[in-house]
Parts: structure tokens; C-alpha cells; sequence
């Protein structure tokens, strides 16, 4: 046995890999991760959801090996779970997207990669062996809509994730008041805190990957002085974290249609899938006027429109409407391996993860990132084997029940 201040065991939860990237990242960085939208009652309510529901527990059922595999966006994987796009995924840890989607192919699953990623699409494609999918945020310029998709379907990317719901950014004010929104404002205690996280902020300035790769150009440094290193560093740094949020906003399109999201599936040569609905006619007409492969149940992390349905609130109604015809996917609150088998026994094929995996990347990098979806695989297998379910195949809604008083379950 180890005595000592410092624990060498590794977190055993995704709370506790919250816990640990909390005390790992200055107060700008984890506002960014953890930020919601006005009241952040959507956000709360994504995890909540999934408390309304009990799993069905069947004894005697001698499952001793239940099978997780399962196929998503046309890919085999070792469970119902793959990554979810994070923007700006380098000011958790200076490894970013690259350390998160090798993690990901470790554990046997894939990820999806943002159009506001830290590191470009020919990067992640050059440093992971597997084939992933890419994130496209819908701008009005479609001269640089196409440029973009010819770029991730030339480095290999398989399918399309369109999100249809940031017409416009929501209302995060945790960001605004803590150094993240536009403009820029370093105060003396901002400054304080940064300086309280030397090691992040060391990446930070070395490495300078907090900016949206695919919206600035980076310039390589030169050889100058300790000091002057150090000057162009955060005001480089700065400077591309401003100028990708800039060209985010000045790229929203705030009219998106139907014919925009028709133009983009003539133009991939892939799977395509609508990320960002709630609604059971907008994912009827996708699939069946659009031709989409699927969606994605999804308010962006609670991130967007306050008072939102929940996406696990959502999911029924969606599955019913499509789900003999689509592909269905879940992203938003998802905490524990109960939570996905909660999901699929509601109608979804597999779920995504975005917070959880920030957390792990954070408190650990790519080490971190293996480990929160290690949990999520023992945490699965742990609970079918509990509940009497030989595997992921077999969940559907006779596995669930209301939990007692629950409203709206």
C-alpha cells in the first residue's frame, strides 16, 4: 500500500474524471465545457431525464457474457457508443481531437470530428488508423461548405454529421462572464486564474491549439527571445481563439432549409445524418423528403435553446415516427452506462459523448479519454448482466419502466 498526498488510483466514474478536470482547468476553460443556455434548464434536464426510468430486472437469466457490439453510422463497434463533435476540444488538453480519437479507436469505437476542432482534418486523419466521421456546421458560404466536405472525404471520413441547431449561438452567460465570449477581456483576476493552472496554461501558449483549425491560418514561430516567446504566444493564442469565434458567427446561417440540407446529401458521396432534432416531424421529413441515413436526437449539450425538450424527453416520439426506417442517435446527459441502456431500450441505435470524454481528456489526455470509455463499457456490460439482457440487441422499451411518481416517463 501507497501512502501519500497524491492517489494513484484513476478515477472510477465520469463524475470523478469531472471532478478531476475541474481542478485541472482554469475557470475560462471549464465554463466553456460545462456552459449552458440562459437557465441552464435544458442542460440539467438531459441528466435528469434519465432518472424518470427504472431498468427491468430479471433473475436467473444465467447471462454471464453479455454482447455490447453494435454497428453505428455503418461502422462495427465494440458498443452503442462513439464520440460526439466538440469544438475547441485543445483547451481541455493541448492533445485535443487527435488524443480523443485515438482513444476512441482503442476501445474498439470512432469518433466524430468537429469543423471547430483544434486540430484539421488531415491532422486527426494522419495520426489514427481507423476511418471517422466528420461534423459540418451548415454555413450560408457553400463554396466553403463543399471545400470542406471534398477535404474530409478525400482524407477518408465516411459519413456527414450536419447540425442544424446553431442558426445562431445560444445564450451561455457563464461564458460571457468568464473571459470566453466575444470580446476578450483579460482581467487582473482572469489573469490570477490562469496563472493558478500553470501547466494548462504552459500548453496552452506552447502548443496553441485553442483556436478552430479550420478557420485560421496558423504561423509557425520563429526564433526570438524567452520573453518575447512568451508576448507572441498569448497574443497569438488570443488572437486565433477571436478570429475562429468571428468567422463561426460570420458563417451562421441563420436561414437554413430544407434545400440547403439537400444540397449538402447531393454533395457527399457517404452516410448523412441530421444532428440537432427534436422533433418527430422535422426527423420524418429529413428521412423521408431528404434521404437522409438518420439523425441525431440532440439539443447541443443544452447549449442552445433554454427550455428545450431534454433528448432522452425527445427520443420516444422520434423512434416511433422513424425508427423502422432511420438510424437514431442520442446525444445530451448521458452520465453512467445505464443512461445508454436507457436510451436504446427507448428507440436509439447508439448514443454519442461529448462532456463526459472532455472531462477525461482534461484530467488525463488521451490515457484520460480511454479510461471514461472503459467505465462506460464496464458500467454496460455490468448493468445487462444485472438486468438478465444478453446484449445490446435485445434492449427495447419491455426493459423499462416509469420510475415511481415520475410525470411525462
Amino acid at each position: 500500500m501507497k501512502f501519500g498526498w497524491r492517489d494513484p488510483s484513476p478515477p472510477v466514474s465520469v463524475e470523478a474524471w469531472r471532478k478531476k478536470a475541474r481542478w485541472r482547468l482554469p475557470n475560462m476553460a471549464w465554463q466553456y465545457i460545462e456552459s449552458g443556455a440562459d437557465d441552464r434548464t435544458t442542460l440539467r434536464e438531459n441528466c435528469a431525464g434519465f432518472e424518470r426510468w427504472r431498468l427491468r430486472q430479471r433473475s436467473l437469466a444465467g447471462v454471464s457474457q453479455p454482447v455490447l457490439a453494435a454497428t453505428m453510422a455503418g461502422e462495427q463497434l465494440s458498443m452503442p457508443l462513439a464520440l460526439a463533435p466538440t469544438g475547441a476540444a485543445g483547451i481541455s488538453h493541448w492533445t485535443g481531437d487527435i488524443a480523443a480519437t485515438r482513444a476512441a479507436e482503442r476501445a474498439g469505437t470512432r469518433a466524430v470530428i468537429s469543423t471547430a476542432a483544434s486540430y484539421t482534418l488531415e491532422e486527426i486523419a494522419d495520426a489514427t488508423d481507423q476511418q471517422h466521421w466528420f461534423q459540418l456546421y451548415p454555413f450560408g458560404d457553400r463554396g466553403r461548405v463543399k471545400r470542406l466536405m471534398e477535404r474530409a472525404e478525400a482524407a477518408g471520413y465516411t459519413a456527414l454529421f450536419v447540425t442544424v441547431d446553431v442558426p445562431t449561438l445560444g445564450n451561455r452567460e457563464s461564458e460571457r462572464t468568464s473571459g470566453m465570449a466575444q470580446p476578450r477581456i483579460v482581467t487582473p483576476g482572469r489573469l490570477l486564474n490562469l496563472l493558478s493552472r500553470p501547466v494548462w496554461l504552459y500548453r496552452l501558449l506552447k502548443h496553441q491549439r485553442i483556436a478552430a483549425a479550420h478557420y485560421v491560418e496558423r504561423d509557425p514561430q520563429t526564433g526570438t527571445s524567452a520573453l518575447e516567446g512568451v508576448r507572441r504566444a498569448i497574443v497569438g493564442a488570443a488572437d486565433d481563439a477571436a478570429r475562429s469565434a468571428d468567422a463561426q458567427l460570420r458563417y451562421m446561417q441563420s436561414d437554413l432549409h430544407w434545400e440547403d440540407l439537400a444540397w449538402m446529401r447531393d454533395n457527399w458521396g457517404g452516410r448523412v445524418y441530421v444532428k440537432g432534432v427534436l422533433d418527430a416531424d422535422d426527423a420524418e421529413q429529413a428521412v423521408d423528403s431528404i434521404g437522409v441515413d438518420g439523425v441525431v436526437v440532440s439539443n447541443h449539450g443544452g447549449r442552445q435553446l433554454d427550455r428545450a425538450l431534454a433528448s432522452i424527453d425527445a427520443l420516444p416520439a422520434i423512434a416511433d415516427r422513424i425508427g423502422d426506417r432511420a438510424e437514431i442517435y442520442l446525444d445530451g446527459g448521458v452520465r453512467r452506462g445505464t443512461d445508454v441502456i436507457t436510451a436504446l431500450c427507448l428507440g436509439a441505435d447508439g448514443v454519442f459523448i461529448g462532456r463526459p470524454y472532455l472531462y477525461g481528456l482534461a484530467g488525463g489526455g488521451e490515457a484520460g479519454v480511454a479510461s471514461v470509455l472503459d467505465i462506460f463499457s464496464t458500467e454496460i456490460r455490468r448493468a445487462l448482466i444485472l438486468m438478465g439482457c444478453p446484449d445490446v440487441a435485445s434492449l427495447d422499451s419491455s426493459w423499462l419502466l416509469p420510475a415511481p411518481g415520475a410525470s411525462g416517463a
